[in-house]
C-alpha cells in the first residue's frame, strides 16, 4: 500500500525555532514536504520523507510532524536523528545534510510500527513553519530529477556511502543493476569485447561483478595470473562506463580469516593499481560461513586499512554471517552488525540469496536492516541456494521490486552460461558473438534482462 502526501506552502510567515542540537536553526519561509510508504507488513511499515527548502538557506533544520493515530510509532530512522513524544515526530538534520539552500532537499526515511490503522501523518513544519497543502494518491505533480545522460560512471562519478544509501557525486542516493561472473576460472570465455558491449549496451548494466575465486582451481593457484585477469575485467567496465565489484570470492572455507594474508597482498596490488578509477568497488570476503560475526569483523579491520593506504575513497563491501545473510541463514539477524559494526567508514554489508530457497523471512530481515545498514545485494539467483532448478518468479519479482524500492543494488549470479539455472545464458552461448536476443537467453537471464534494461533513476541535482 503506497500514499504520498504532497504538501506546499509559498510565503508562509516566518516562525523562528531553535534546533535541540548544533548551532541554531533559522527559520525557514517556505517548504514542501512529500511522504510516502514504501512498503508495509503486519503491524509495521517503511516510509521515507521528502523535505525542501522553499525559503532562505537553513543551516541546522528540523522537521515535525503529527502522527494521527495513537499507534503509529517511529521504530528507527536514517538520514536524521529522530525522536518522538505522543504523536509528534521530529527529525533533526546531520551533519552532512544540515545545510538546505533555496530549492534543496533531503531525503530522510522510518521504520515505524502501528496498530488497527495507519493514516498518513499531518502537520509537517519545517523550522517551525508550517507546509501546508491537499493529500494526492497519485501525485498529480510529483517532483522529478531530469533524466541523466551518459554511461552509470559518467553521470554519478566517484560513490560514496551516505546515511544507509550509496550516494553518487551529487550526494543523492542511487541504485545500481547488474551481473555478476561466474567463477573466471571456468568461465574466462564469456567475458570478452562482444559480452561486454552486450552487457553495457544492450542490457544497460551500471555494474560487472568480477567473481575470483580464491580456492577452487582459482587465485591460490595462481595469484599473478589471476589479479592480471581481474585488473584487465574492471579496464573492460570502465572502458564501457559500468562500475567494477572486484570480488574475492571467499566460499571453502567459510572463515575469511584463512586468507588474510592472501587478501592483503590481493587487495594491495589491485587498489594501488586501480586507484585513481572511479568506478572500482571492493568485496573483500563473498560469503563467510560456519564463523562468527566477531571474525569476520575482525577480517574486515585488517584487510580495509590495506585498502584504505592506496585508494581511500573507494566503498568497500562487507560480508556477513551465513553465507552474507546479515545471520539469518544461521538462525540470527541483522542485531549483531547493528550493534558491533564494523570501525571502517564508507562501506556497506553483503546480503546475499536465492529466490527459490530464501522467501519471506529474509526480506523482512533486509527491511528492517536497510533502516540501520547500508547494504548492498551482490549476489542472488532466481533459482534455489544450490544454483540450480526451476525459476521462482514470483518470489524473484517481490525481491526485486523491495530492492527498487530501497534503492538497494544488486548484481544477478551469473553472467555465464554454465549448465545450471542460475545462468544467464543458455550452455554453448559464450562460443559465440550473440549475448542479448531471447534465443540465447535462459528464462533467469530474460527475467534480469527485462528488469537491469529499463531507464536507470539517477539524481543529478
Amino acid at each position: 500500500m503506497k500514499r504520498l502526501l504532497a504538501l506546499l506552502v509559498a510565503g508562509a510567515s516566518t516562525v523562528g525555532l531553535t534546533a535541540l542540537a548544533g548551532p541554531p536553526a533559522q527559520a525557514a519561509t517556505g517548504c514542501r514536504a512529500e511522504y510516502r510508504v514504501t512498503s508495509q507488513w503486519e503491524g509495521g511499515f517503511q516510509a521515507g520523507v521528502k523535505i525542501t527548502n522553499l525559503g532562505d538557506a537553513v543551516d541546522g533544520w528540523t522537521l515535525g510532524f503529527t502522527m494521527p493515530d495513537a499507534g503509529q510509532k517511529v521504530v528507527q530512522g536514517w538520514n536524521a536523528t529522530w525522536s518522538q513524544t505522543g504523536s509528534t515526530v521530529t527529525a533533526r538534520g546531520v551533519d552532512w545534510n544540515r545545510t538546505l539552500a533555496t530549492g534543496a532537499s533531503a531525503d530522510l526515511g522510518f521504520v515505524g510500527s502501528f496498530t488497527g490503522a495507519n493514516p498518513a501523518p499531518t502537520s509537517f513544519t519545517l523550522n517551525g513553519v508550517t507546509c501546508t497543502g491537499s493529500v494526492t494518491d497519485p501525485p498529480t505533480d510529483p517532483p522529478t530529477d531530469p533524466p541523466a545522460t551518459g554511461t552509470p560512471v559518467a553521470v554519478n562519478g566517484q560513490l560514496r556511502v551516505c546515511g544507509v544509501h550509496l550516494c553518487n557525486q551529487y550526494d543523492r542516493p542511487v541504485q545500481l543493476r547488474g551481473m555478476s561472473t561466474h567463477g573466471i576460472q571456468w568461465f574466462g570465455q564469456c567475458y570478452n569485447d562482444a559480452s561486454l558491449d552486450a552487457l553495457a549496451n544492450d542490457w544497460k548494466s551500471d555494474l560487472f561483478r568480477v567473481a575470483m575465486y580464491v580456492q577452487e582451481e582459482g587465485y591460490e593457484t595462481d595469484p599473478a595470473g589471476f589479479t592480471g585477469r581481474v585488473n584487465s575485467l574492471v579496464d573492460m567496465a570502465e572502458e564501457r562506463g559500468m562500475y567494477a565489484i572486484i570480488d574475492f570470492h571467499t566460499l571453502t572455507p567459510g572463515d575469511p580469516n584463512f586468507n588474510l594474508d592472501r587478501a592483503k597482498t590481493f587487495f594491495s596490488s589491485v587498489a594501488a593499481r586501480n586507484a585513481d578509477k572511479k568506478n572500482v568497488i571492493y568485496e573483500i570476503a563473498n560469503e563467510p560461513n560456519g564463523v562468527s560475526w566477531a571474525a569476520i569483523k575482525s577480517y574486515a579491520e585488517q584487510v580495509i586499512p590495506v585498502i584504505r593506504a592506496a585508494d581511500p575513497d573507494a566503498v568497500v563491501i562487507v560480508g556477513t554471517r551465513g553465507w552474507s545473510s546479515l545471520g539469518v541463514s544461521d538462525g540470527s539477524d541483522e542485531s549483531e552488525v547493528v550493534a558491533d559494526p564494523v570501525n571502517a567508514t564508507n562501506i556497506m554489508y553483503a546480503f546475499h540469496f536465492y529466490a527459490a530457497t530464501h522467501k519471506d523471512n529474509y526480506r523482512a530481515t533486509l527491511s528492517r536492516a536497510a533502516a540501520r545498514l547500508p547494504l548492498f545485494v551482490s549476489e542472488f539467483g532466481t533459482v534455489s541456494a544450490t544454483g540450480g532448478g526451476a525459476v521462482d518468479r514470483t518470489s524473484s519479482v517481490a525481491w526485486l521490486d523491495l530492492l527498487d524500492r530501497l534503492k538497494i543494488g544488486y548484481a544477478n549470479w551469473t553472467y555465464s552460461d554454465a549448465p545450471e539455472g542460475s545462468a544467464a545464458f543458455r550452455p554453448g552461448t559464450c562460443g559465440g558473438t550473440d549475448y542479448s536476443s531471447s534465443g540465447v537467453l535462459t528464462e533467469s537471464g530474460a527475467l534480469i534482462k527485462s528488469r537491469i534494461s529499463t531507464a536507470d533513476q539517477f539524481p543529478t541535482s
